[in-house]
């Protein structure tokens, strides 16, 4: 990885807080993101509301085709992390 790469994060930060609307988002996030990558945050966002809702791994794996590995890394996150997931999950919609 690159040496500024910490810069060029404080830019994408401040370039995803422009984004307003739903649209704004989608357009977006298609044109900076891979489908692989896109599926892959999909699938993180959809497992870590289901881990809050108290779903199993059974479940979750059935549901969202996640690996064993990514949620678990996830769970690790609500658990222990910064608390990005729940920060934004707890959010009401706008």
């Amino acid at each position: 990885m690159t040496a500024n790469y910490k810069p060029m994060l404080k830019e994408l930060y401040e370039e995803l807080l422009k984004l307003e609307t739903q649209q704004e988002a989608e357009l977006f996030l298609d044109d900076l993101c891979t489908i692989k990558e896109l599926q892959s945050m999909s699938q993180r966002i959809k497992a870590a509301k289901m881990l809050l809702a108290g779903k199993t791994y059974n479940e979750i794996v059935e549901e969202t085709d996640i690996s064993s590995a990514t949620l678990a890394r996830v769970s690790k996150c609500l658990r222990y992390g910064n608390g990005g997931y729940i920060s934004i999950l707890n959010k009401p919609k706008k």
